[in-house]
This record gives structure tokens, C-alpha cells and sequence, in this order.
């Protein structure tokens, strides 16, 4: 059983090991929530070089690579690999994702939906990948572009409510109704 969390990695060190398809993928996302990524492969995609990766490291993964991370994922297609990642990692406590290798994993990331602020995860404990990345398509036809905005507004008001009113019973009675009756449309 897993337990949801939404993890800031933001200006943190991260790794990612592996060069090629899946790798890329991987770092790409670490990228985009601004996490600084490290990623270590004797060879990489061409792709590697247009993201904003704070390292390349053309050799061997080395244990010594998990110092200092604060998040691992391994993509490598190389089982023989990914356990010395796995292992590395267990051995100083990091979180591990060891790509299509659940029984290597110390966390796996669910399917993603963002609309700005707001993000929908989908996950079915890495039994089926492929049901996840349905249900969110799914949903991606559900929640309406418009959601960033009123997420955007809620959170002013939030913020305007939260500095104003001391905390109390009526003050999370005004957070609730703020959402109260809303109704999301379709896009």
C-alpha cells in the first residue's frame, strides 16, 4: 500500500540514472517541477542536452552518485543496475523509484494531471500504468482549463481570509463555502 504525497523538490538535488527514452522522460518532469537533476549514463539521448540539467555524468552509475539526493529514479533497462540504485539508496534511506520494477520502488509516481496550482494524480499501486494514464485522460475531459483560474482566486481569497479572520470555526465554515455548491463543467 502506498501512501499519497506531494513531494516539493524545487531547487533540491535529484538523480536520475539512465540515458536513454525513460530516463528522459523522467528528468524532464524532475525538471519541470524545478528540481536541480543530476543524471548519470555512459551514453544520453540527444534530447539530454535541451533540458536544464545541472549535471551530465557520461560513465557508470557508482553508489557514491545517491549522496546528497533527495529523490532517485533509475530507468535504465539494465536489471543489474537498477538493484545497485535500489540498494544504494535503501542503504542511506532515499526514496527510490526503480522504473517498471515495483518491487525496486520505495515510491512510484501516478498518472499526472495540472492545470496550474491544481494537480490530479492517479495512481493503482503500480499494478496497471496503463489504467492510470486512461483514468486521466479521462479526467483531463472533465476539468475545464478555467480551473487554474478559480484555483488562482481561491487561493487570494484564502490567503485574504486566513490574515483577517483568527482561527476559528467560522473561519473554516468561510473556507468551506467558498467551494460550497461549485460546480466544475466540462471544458
Amino acid at each position: 500500500m502506498y501512501y499519497p504525497l506531494m513531494l516539493r523538490v524545487a531547487g533540491e538535488p535529484c538523480l536520475v540514472v539512465g540515458g536513454g527514452k525513460v530516463a528522459l522522460q523522467k528528468a524532464r518532469a524532475l525538471c519541470r517541477a524545478g528540481a536541480r537533476v543530476t543524471a548519470v549514463s555512459p551514453e544520453f539521448l540527444p534530447a539530454f542536452e535541451r533540458l536544464k540539467i545541472d549535471r551530465l555524468l557520461r560513465r557508470r552509475f557508482r553508489p557514491s552518485d545517491v549522496a546528497h539526493k533527495i529523490l532517485v529514479v533509475a530507468g535504465t533497462g539494465d536489471t543489474e543496475v537498477n538493484r545497485s540504485v535500489y540498494r544504494a539508496c535503501r542503504k542511506r534511506s532515499l526514496p527510490v523509484n526503480v522504473v517498471d520494477a515495483p518491487e525496486l520502488c520505495s515510491f512510484i509516481v501516478p498518472s499526472i494531471l495540472r492545470r496550474g496550482p491544481v494537480t490530479v494524480a492517479v495512481s493503482t499501486g503500480g499494478l496497471s500504468p496503463s489504467l492510470a494514464k486512461a483514468l486521466r485522460k479521462h479526467l483531463e475531459t472533465l476539468l475545464p482549463a478555467s480551473i487554474e483560474r478559480l484555483a488562482l482566486r481561491l487561493g487570494a481569497e484564502r490567503g485574504d481570509i486566513m490574515r483577517r479572520i483568527p482561527s476559528s470555526s467560522a473561519r473554516t465554515r468561510i473556507l468551506k463555502g467558498l467551494v460550497k455548491g461549485l460546480r466544475i463543467g466540462t471544458r
